[in-house]
């Protein structure tokens, strides 16, 4: 498939599609969709190292799309904080300093424990059988565990953002969920860059329990736990903490 560059919209708001024809507003959306995950992926697994300049027209080409989705995407990443402006024109991957990561823990604290409570909240008021979402949560935890046998560390990180969106899922609070996809791909960022300790995962299995058990206070311990734990790892391996 051939690169094609966007040109100027039409009256109804259409831009002409790799062939000419006019893409829909739908469509373009769903383009930029595509272009927003596949930049994203390609941050989380370093192929674009942070403080990387990404060049509207190179990643299209790379991705064979028309540059309108790709210029859509990196707008979308700028406000997700895994892009940041530079100075006079274009982007660039952005780097985590420790107040970053420090910040994004800050945030992330409460809403994690609010999710785990909320969830088992669900699966406490439930009917039996009437929540797929435990196990869901459980596959997750089960690709997490087959990728750390195998050595595996971008499935593994895959696998571990997975169950933290999984817990998110099963709260069944729509407003947190959006909140916390603001978050997410700084979130899979840090954890392919720091260490996953066995304790760690250990304590996903913990939090899996309660949850699936329906205890509120005890999914919500754990996964307080388990926060302050991925905090403090993450400061040592990233910034040499003792």
């Amino acid at each position: 498939m051939a690169y094609v560059a966007g040109s100027s919209a039409g009256r109804d708001g259409t831009r002409p599609g790799p062939r000419g024809e006019d893409v829909p507003p739908a469509e373009r959306t769903s383009l930029s969709a595509r272009a927003r995950n596949a930049v994203r992926q390609r941050i989380v697994d370093r192929r674009y190292p942070q403080g990387a300049r990404l060049v509207e027209r190179e990643v299209a080409e790379e991705l064979r799309m028309s540059r309108v989705p790709v210029r859509e995407a990196l707008r979308a990443l700028v406000g997700e904080g895994l892009l940041e402006l530079l100075p006079h024109s274009g982007v660039r991957v952005r780097r985590l300093e420790r107040a970053d990561v420090e910040h994004l823990y800050e945030v992330w604290e409460p809403l994690a424990v609010q999710a785990s409570r909320l969830a088992a909240r669900r699966v406490a008021r439930a009917a039996p059988g009437e929540l797929p979402g435990t196990a869901t949560l459980r596959s997750s935890l089960d690709r997490a565990e087959q990728a750390a046998r195998a050595d595996e560390g971008a499935r593994e990180v895959a696998a571990h953002t997975a169950f933290h969106e999984d817990i998110v899922a099963l709260s069944g609070n729509p407003m947190l969920a959006r909140t916390m996809e603001q978050l997410s791909g700084q979130l899979q960022l840090l954890f392919g860059m720091r260490e996953e300790p066995e304790h760690m995962r250990a304590q996903h299995a913990v939090m899996f329990r309660y949850i699936a058990a329906g205890d509120e206070e005890s999914a919500a311990a754990s996964t307080l736990l388990h926060v302050r734990d991925s905090r403090t790892v993450a400061l040592r391996s990233l910034f040499d903490d003792a």
